[in-house]
């Protein structure tokens, strides 16, 4: 195995898009020299403000004019979006309250105060991307349930839409969701003349604000399949133009059905790609080995399957799809953020199989065995799954995420269910989708999405990247252009090694930058999935980390790297952790004969939850219920290796 390194160096620096090297020394967290001076490690106030600095001249950068647009950058440089969002266009969201628009989540995004329940907001860190994918099934149609003068203006929705009570707005959001749990249209919500001018209105609204360079938008929307609330729903994002109407689950509950629904569209020249979420509240179908009508899944499936769904959401609002302590018990940091829930109901999910990405990769390398193609080869990305409209994933400036449900503060806190079933402390602070791309294009940034250079974390801005090659040279990361010979001599993340020649074993390279307003950096981990004789197993190893801790000699853990939060003030310190971690690695028992999948987890220091926030503001203790601090983390798309066929 190659040692182990992890460097802090200036952010300023540090943040640059191509994120090239700089010469370090072989020591845990080590200092890094630039035009012969030695930098030292700042303290942790000095390194968010450098850190910010250099965030904030790249946001200036990409909010240039269109003639002074950025120039591509071949080695790609790393955005930050949504591709899961709800607005007052989604009948559940509107029945909350919540009556936000399309216009106002990009205006959020970009950086602009918004008005949400009475309360103006304002993202800390601006985004780069977004997609609002409100749900298809009545789609923007609810909204006329409030106009004094409209056609509800004296039915019983009128009265349900207009009262401010949050017990009203749950009987209106358990007869709307209703409907399409046991897929019976509301005749009233289902016009097509209705829906269609609904339809062209949304659309235009994601060109309106995509500035090229500057900020892109994806049209989109939500799929929403929940057979006895069973959840498989997909998020479909439209490379450029969107169709002239959406799929919805009235149409069919079948994923089969939405993938003719993607290829249709395609034909037409509309390429578009789905994007499931929540295996975790499936009951197992999500990540299944049989279709909907319980035959076995087949090749044509498979590869269908993955021509249509190359990502997979890993976090949102509704919690983690990684894995679970019961499936990785030997994983410390896999009890994060778990949903137990199945969707919009208070009966717990059977996630024993079929419902977590982890075990899927090594369920789909068995079925590549049999059937030739790997049905659940997903890349990663991330999402909020908010429906209020607004992508708020900053832990210390979250103001809620489902309108009236859970807009109080002193209810959330201490509350032990909600409409949907579960407490509503028990969401999370969503997830953010992170693209290595050329630049802030439509063009770029959905090409990376097709080749599944792409991340996923839990709302935080880490950078992430990770390659894979046979034949990287010993301390590469050295030299000064070190990203363009992994490229060269090795894949991204995202793609697949060849089978060698010989027998030596592959080399990763991971590197990892701290978000500028979050917790310092603990570790990168590289967990594998292997697989041989029909059987999967995981493993997962410490890569790089911070500080000079040793790993267990029995084990290979590196210990835990401390806590500085305390609770009570919802306040942590960053004299712990590394802003920047850097390292190489070679599989110490790497099989040619046997699959394998590889993807990286970066962990930050512990941090307050979104939760603890809000209790100390209230001063009041967290609520038990839920975690108070969390390790918030990054999930890099895996690189799979295939042996040679016979």
């Amino acid at each position: 195995m190659r040692n182990h390194f992890a460097r802090g160096r200036q952010a300023a620096r540090i943040a640059r898009a191509a994120m090239r090297p700089m010469r370090k020394t072989k020591t845990s967290l080590f200092l890094l020299t630039s035009a012969g001076l030695i930098l030292s490690l700042a303290a942790c106030s000095k390194q968010n403000s450098e850190a910010r600095a250099a965030t904030e001249k790249e946001q200036a950068q990409s909010t240039r004019s269109p003639e002074a647009r950025p120039s591509r950058n071949p080695l790609k440089n790393a955005y930050f979006g949504d591709l899961h969002l709800h607005t007052g266009y989604s009948m559940d969201a509107f029945a909350f309250g919540t009556r936000t628009t399309p216009e106002d989540s990009y205006k959020y995004a970009m950086g602009e105060t918004v008005e949400y329940m009475g309360k103006p907001q304002k993202r800390i860190a601006p985004l780069d991307f977004l997609a609002v994918t409100d749900h298809a099934e009545y789609l923007g149609v609810v909204r006329d349930t409030i106009d004094p003068n409209g056609p509800f203006a004296k039915s019983e929705w009128y009265a349900m839409m207009t009262n401010p009570d949050s017990a009203v707005s749950a009987s209106a959001f358990r007869k709307l969701i209703g409907s399409t749990i046991v897929n019976k249209p509301l005749p009233e919500f289902n016009d097509p003349k209705l829906l269609r001018s609904s339809w062209e209105k949304y659309a235009a609204i994601s060109d309106k604000y995509y500035k090229p360079g500057k900020f892109t938008t994806f049209v989109g929307f939500e799929w929403t399949s929940a057979p006895q609330f069973q959840n498989l729903h997909r998020c479909v994002i439209f490379a450029d133009k969107g169709p002239a109407m959406p799929y919805t689950a009235f149409d069919s509950l079948d994923p089969e059905d939405l993938w003719r629904y993607l290829e249709a569209q395609r034909k037409q020249g509309l390429d578009v790609i789905a994007v499931p979420h929540n295996g975790n509240a499936s009951n197992g179908l999500m990540f299944s080995t049989r279709d909907m009508s319980g035959k076995p899944i087949t090749r044509d499936y498979t590869e269908r399957r993955m021509a249509n769904e190359p990502l997979a959401e890993i976090i949102q609002a509704k919690g983690q799809t990684d894995t679970s302590p019961a499936l990785s018990p030997t994983d410390e940091f896999a009890n994060f953020e778990m949903w137990l829930y199945l969707i919009g109901s208070d009966k717990k999910a059977n996630s024993a199989t079929g419902s977590y990405l982890r075990q899927a990769y090594g369920v789909g390398q068995e079925q590549q065995a049999k059937l030739g193609v790997n049905p659940f080869k997903y890349g990663v990305e991330a999402g909020t799954d908010f429906h209020s409209g607004i992508t708020s994933t900053e832990p210390s400036n979250f103001p809620g995420s489902h309108g009236n449900q859970d807009s109080d503060p002193r209810i959330v806190i201490t509350a032990t269910t909600s409409v949907g079933g579960e407490p509503p402390t028990a969401l999370s602070s969503g997830g953010l989708t992170g693209v290595w791309a050329e630049e802030n294009t439509r063009e770029s940034i959905f090409s990376a999405f097709r080749r599944k250079e792409t991340f996923g974390t839990s709302g935080t801005r880490i950078k992430v990247r990770m390659f894979a090659g046979w034949n990287y040279p010993k301390d590469m990361t050295k030299q000064a252009d070190w990203v363009t010979a992994a490229y060269d001599d090795g894949v991204p993340m995202g793609g697949d090694l060849a089978a060698p020649s010989g027998t030596a074993a592959p080399t990763f390279v991971v590197h990892a930058v701290k978000d500028p307003d979050s917790g310092n950096l603990d570790r990168v981990q590289i967990i594998k999935i292997s697989t041989k004789n029909g059987k999967s197993q995981e493993k997962i190893y410490d890569v790089v980390w911070s500080g000079d801790r040793k790993p267990d000699p029995k084990t290979g853990k590196v210990p835990a790297v401390g806590n500085t939060v305390d609770v009570k003030s919802a306040t942590y310190q960053n004299t712990i952790g590394s802003t920047e971690l850097i390292g190489e690695w070679t599989d110490p028992a790497f099989d040619p004969n046997a699959h394998a999948t590889y993807y990286a987890r970066v962990l930050e220091i512990p941090t307050p939850r979104w939760s603890t926030y809000w209790a100390a503001k209230l001063n009041v203790p967290p609520n038990p219920n839920v975690a108070a601090t969390v390790q918030q983390r990054a999930w890099t798309s895996p690189v799979w290796y295939a042996p040679a066929k016979p």
